[in-house]
């Protein structure tokens, strides 16, 4: 069984939050303002959302174009802020970055709804949505920090990789363990997560439907196959990204751009 929570119950939820800053005053840690701000900002766009996607689930609010809609509002946002984290100097980031996330999101999605779930209507948000989420978190997370750490190593690396060209490698191959290495660093998060998944943490989703009444084995069987999803849906990002990145590293004649 549920059990809801009212105003007077997210109210002393708000106390820990108080808690928290009074730690972080008694410590002298300076991070009072952090704090207060970044939960109004979780007090404010929560329940935004939850007003938003309460209409969205409504059965008289389930049409595919709004939907798609909100889908569309998640990615420009995820593509906005992991473009933001990995550099403001190379121009014409946000088209590849947000591809890079489109792209590895629908694929997974596609998969999942086509052949796992098959909800009826294929655009039903109850499951879209979430899982949407959940990918586009994961893969902008996962874009951000591939690209950041490809960005940073070719910057401080160009001396080699000018010598490896004026050898004859092609700019490809020129900056390819690179591009292995950000790859691999992208991944180490949900990589981490698998590993220790059920034993050291148990996931928010596995976590929350279990709260909500779900059977255990059935929240374990959607956690694995978010898992999965979450798996295949970083590493399309982080290819497609990287892939893109090592391009707008060179110019047309193969000479590596200093940014």
């Amino acid at each position: 069984m549920l059990i809801q929570l009212d105003f007077t119950d997210l109210g002393w939820a708000l106390g820990m939050v108080a808690i928290a800053i009074g730690l972080s005053a008694w410590q002298g840690l300076g991070l009072e303002g952090s704090i207060a701000i970044a939960a109004g900002r979780t007090l404010i766009q929560l329940v935004g959302v939850g007003y938003v996607l309460a209409v969205v689930f409504a059965p008289e609010g389930k049409n595919p174009w709004l939907v798609l809609a909100f889908l569309a509002i998640m990615v420009t946002t995820a593509s906005m802020v992991a473009t933001n984290r990995i550099s403001k100097k190379i121009k014409n980031l946000l088209p590849l970055v947000s591809g890079s996330i489109l792209i590895g999101t629908a694929l997974t999605l596609a998969y999942t709804n086509l052949l796992i779930l098959q909800p009826e209507p294929w655009y039903e948000p109850q499951y879209l949505i979430p899982l949407a989420g959940m990918i586009l978190g994961n893969a902008m997370n996962a874009g951000a920090i591939a690209g950041e750490r490809l960005v940073s190593t070719v910057n401080s690396s160009q001396l080699e990789i000018e010598t490896h060209l004026s050898l004859g490698s092609t700019p490809q191959q020129a900056v390819k363990q690179y591009r292995k290495e950000a790859i691999k660093a992208g991944l180490i998060p949900i990589l981490n997560t698998m590993t220790v998944v059920g034993i050291v943490t148990l996931p928010g989703m596995m976590t929350g439907q279990m709260l909500s009444g779900v059977s255990p084995l059935d929240a374990a069987s959607y956690q694995i196959l978010i898992m999965f999803v979450l798996a295949l849906a970083t590493l399309i990002a982080t290819l497609l990204l990287t892939e893109g990145l090592c391009r707008r590293f060179f110019n047309q004649d193969a000479q590596l751009i200093k940014w």
